[in-house]
């Protein structure tokens, strides 16, 4: 026990640096369903009080201006749940219009997806049918947005219907529109949730039908912080090797969820994960091609104390790193 003390107190497995070498300035960040839903979602969810705030020009305004200031560029606005029947949440048209306007110069790709067996249902042609639908005309309807996200919670490596989802939304894509994937992290022994890591040959397929993997690096149990830091270090590196090119964000956790068992905010909080993501990035000599940032899980939970810890230990200004890679 001493000697696991000692070898533990001077285990140092991850890094810091605030020179900004592994900001490619294309980050991205998951945001709040009110800033392009409909009333009907405020309604149903007793939010009623919140629908000036999210209409309110000057709230967008300072939103888009936060985010330019925090190096994001890709922006996943919630649009969840879809419906039993495959058919994703309505927009307000008004709403939708005046975000698009402001936040021109973002790709904005909103968040779809569900539980699976519970809202999602990828196996059911008829489910399949109608949620590849529902992003056509969405897309069609606003071809401001620069692609779709898609998350479905859990999602077993090798889910071949997943894989043929993914196919069929590739084909209804409007020309030029970007497919985002929701990943999960590759499996380890620190976890013990086989239902959401995916192994590298499941890697590899998702990343041949995306455009885009974002990797949820978190709700992992872990109670030691430099064992989390260890773990997104390991990850960072596999993630990366394993997304055969396709570009990649790295998910962090900022969210303070507690005594859920599945996640300790005193351990997985953007701290550790920046520490785990900069020492997994420093054992490559230039950052991969495929590298294009991280994503911060998520907007609403973000206080002024982390966006200071982020642009102090990650963000940079000036021009880009000679070695560096543009993200897109």
């Amino acid at each position: 026990m001493f000697f696991s003390l000692v070898f533990y107190s001077r285990w140092t497995p991850g890094k810091d640096f605030t020179d900004g070498r592994h900001d490619c300035k294309a980050n991205g960040i998951w945001i709040q369903h009110g800033w392009i839903g409909d009333d009907r979602w405020f309604i149903n969810n007793h939010k009623e009080k919140k629908i000036a705030y999210f209409r309110n020009p000057k709230e967008v305004h300072r939103l888009a201006a936060l985010l330019r200031q925090h190096n994001i560029t890709d922006v996943f606005p919630h649009l969840c749940p879809t419906s039993t029947g495959g058919e994703i949440p309505s927009i307000d048209p008004e709403q939708a219009e005046l975000f698009l306007k402001i936040f021109d110069g973002f790709r904005v790709m909103p968040w779809v997806g569900g539980v699976l067996g519970v809202q999602a249902f990828p196996e059911r042609p008829e489910w399949k049918k109608n949620f590849v639908e529902s992003i056509r005309r969405l897309l069609t309807a606003y071809p401001e947005f620069a692609g779709i996200h898609i998350n479905i919670e859990p999602c077993p490596s090798g889910n071949k219907d997943f894989l043929a989802l993914l196919d069929e939304i590739r084909k209804a894509l409007p020309k030029g529109k970007i497919l985002s994937v929701a990943a999960f992290p590759p499996p380890t022994l620190w976890q013990p949730f086989s239902d959401v890591h995916w192994d590298r040959d499941y890697y590899n397929e998702v990343a041949q039908r995306s455009d885009q993997i974002i990797v949820m690096m978190y709700d992992t149990a872990i109670d030691f912080e430099k064992v989390y830091q260890f773990l997104l270090s390991r990850w960072t590196q596999k993630i990366l090797d394993w997304s055969e090119g396709t570009n990649v964000l790295l998910g962090l956790p900022v969210y303070e969820d507690k005594n859920v068992g599945y996640h300790n905010p005193c351990v997985e909080n953007l701290k550790n994960a920046l520490s785990g993501v900069h020492a997994g990035l420093s054992k490559h000599k230039t950052l991969p091609k495929n590298y294009q940032g991280i994503a911060l899980y998520c907007e609403w939970e973000m206080d002024k104390d982390e966006w200071e810890m982020l642009k102090k230990h990650f963000l940079r200004s000036g021009q880009r790193f000679k070695n560096d890679n543009p993200g897109y």
